[in-house]
C-alpha cells in the first residue's frame, strides 16, 4: 500500500482482467508497456527480493515473487528492447504485477510509475501476535520516518545546525510527492521520494546519516563532541539528530537503508549499494548533546523584513506593543513576532489601516525557532503596486473587528 506520508489508509484498487495496468494511488494513467525500459524493470525486482529463475541467456529471464504464498505466479523479462517481444512481455509483466498479492508487486510498479529513490526505515521492537506491532509504535514509526525526510530537506536547503522555522514551508512543499509503504509486520517503513525534485533531498540524506554516524561513534570513543561542528557541512542539524532520537527511543535499534533510481543511476558522490545506516539506544545521549550544541550555539541572524501585519497587541491604548508580521521578503520564515516601542506600533498600526507591508531591521532570534525579531528599528510603510494592496485591503476588511480590539481605542 503506498500513499503520501501524512494521508490515512486506504485499500488496494481491485485488478481487473483486460484493464489497463493501474499505476500507483495518487498517479493517475495505466504504465505504458513501451515506456518501461526492461533493464530499469529487471533492477527493481532484483531490489525488491524477485528471484531470478533463469530464462534464455541474453533474451529474457524469469522472475518469482519472494516469500511464500507467492503462487503461480511468474514473469517473463526481456533482457533488452532488442528482443522481437519486448513490448509483449513488458505488458504481460506489468499485469502480472497489478494481480499479484506480494508486497513487492505494487512497490515495483511505484518504481517504474515515478521513478524515485527509496528510504526505508526499520525499528527492532517487540513483536505482538502473529508478528504485528502495536498502533502506537507504528505511528511513531511514522512520525520518525517524516522527521528525517524533513530533516534531509531542510539541509538540502542550507546547512545548518539549527533550522527552526527557517526553509520549513519550502522543504516541507519539495516532500508533497513522496509516497509511502509500509512493511510487512509494521516494523518498517519504506517512502518513495520522485528523482524530480527530490533527488537532492536524498542524496542530501545519505550524507548527512554517515556524517551523523561517524560523529556518534567519535563522541563515543573519544567523549569529545567536535565531530558534530565539522558534520554539519554534511547536513547534519539538531532536527536529525531529534529525529533520529525519536527513531531509536524505545526500541533495541534502528537503521536506514537508501536505494536509488534506477532509471535516474547513482548520485555524484554516494555508493551505488548504500549500507544501511544503524542506530542504538547507546547512541542516545550522544545524538541529545548534539541537539543542545546545535540549539545553543547557532546565532541569531541579522535581517531586514519586509511583511504585512496580522495582530497586534499591547496592554493598553499607548506604549509599546507587539505585532506579528507575515513575510514577504528578507527572511526564510513564515511569521515573526516584533516587539515595538509606541511610535513603531503607531506606524505598524497605520501602514496596516492603508493596506501596506511594513519594513522593520532586526536580529532574527535562535531562541523560538527564528521565530521572534529582537532590536527592532526603522519601521517604516513600504509602497507595493494596485493589486497587492487590494488583496492586503480585502484581509483588512475581514477582520476589523480583531483589529479594531488590538489597536485599542483611539488608535
Amino acid at each position: 500500500m503506498h500513499r503520501p506520508i501524512d494521508e490515512p489508509m486506504r485499500p488496494h484498487p481491485v485488478s481487473v482482467p483486460g484493464a489497463p495496468v493501474p499505476g500507483p494511488p495518487g498517479h493517475t494513467g495505466p504504465l505504458d508497456p513501451a515506456q518501461v525500459d526492461p533493464r530499469v524493470l529487471g533492477a527493481l525486482l532484483d531490489r525488491h527480493g524477485w528471484r531470478r529463475r533463469g530464462g534464455a541467456a541474453g533474451r529474457y529471464s524469469r522472475w518469482t515473487p519472494p516469500g511464500p504464498g507467492a503462487g503461480n505466479t511468474s514473469l517473463l523479462v526481456p533482457e533488452s528492447r532488442a528482443f522481437p517481444d519486448c513490448e509483449d512481455l513488458i505488458g504481460e509483466a506489468l499485469t502480472a504485477l497489478s494481480r499479484c498479492a506480494a508486497p513487492s508487486a505494487r512497490e515495483v510498479l511505484v518504481g517504474l510509475t515515478v521513478p524515485s529513490d527509496e528510504v526505508r526505515w526499520w525499528r527492532d521492537v517487540p513483536q505482538g501476535p502473529s508478528g504485528t506491532v502495536a498502533w502506537t509504535v507504528q505511528e511513531q514509526l511514522r512520525s520518525a520516518a517524516r522527521q528525517v525526510l524533513l530533516a534531509g530537506a531542510l539541509a538540502a536547503r542550507g546547512r545548518t545546525g539549527y533550522h527552526g522555522a527557517r526553509h520549513r514551508r519550502q522543504a516541507q512543499a519539495s516532500l508533497e510527492g513522496v509516497l509511502v509503504g509500509n512493511v510487512q509486520g509494521g516494523r518498517g517503513l519504506t517512502a518513495f521520494v520522485p528523482v524530480d525534485p527530490g533527488r537532492v533531498v536524498t542524496a542530501r540524506l545519505y550524507h548527512a546519516l554517515h556524517a551523523a554516524r561517524e560523529a556518534v561513534d567519535y563522541q563515543r570513543a573519544t567523549g569529545r563532541p567536535e565531530a558534530f561542528d565539522s558534520a554539519v557541512g554534511a547536513g547534519v542539524s539538531r532536527e536529525l539528530t531529534e529525529a533520529l532520537v525519536s527513531l531509536v527511543r524505545g526500541t533495541e535499534g534502528a537503521r536506514i537503508a537508501l536505494a536509488w533510481a534506477p532509471a535516474a543511476g547513482v548520485p555524484e558522490g554516494c555508493a551505488a549499494r548504500p549500507e544501511p545506516v544503524e542506530f542504538s539506544p547507546g547512541d542516545l545521549p550522544a545524538l541529545r548533546e548534539a541537539g543542545a550544541r546545535y540549539l545553543q550555539d547557532e546565532p541569531s541572524v541579522p535581517v531586514r523584513i519586509t511583511g504585512t501585519v496580522v495582530r497586534m497587541r499591547r496592554s493598553g491604548p499607548r506604549g509599546a506593543g507587539t505585532v506579528r508580521l507575515r513575510v514577504l521578503a528578507g527572511a526564510e520564515v513564515p511569521h515573526v513576532r516584533v516587539a515595538l516601542d509606541e511610535e513603531a506600533y503607531r506606524t505598524a498600526g497605520h501602514a496596516h489601516l492603508v493596506g501596506l507591508p511594513i519594513r522593520v531591521v532586526g536580529r532574527l532570534e535562535s531562541r523560538g525557532g527564528f521565530r521572534r525579531l529582537t532590536d527592532a528599528s526603522g519601521v517604516v510603510p513600504v509602497q507595493v503596486d494596485e493589486a497587492e494592496r487590494d488583496r492586503l485591503m480585502k484581509s483588512l476588511h475581514e477582520n476589523l473587528g480583531f483589529f479594531g480590539e488590538a489597536c485599542g481605542p483611539g488608535e
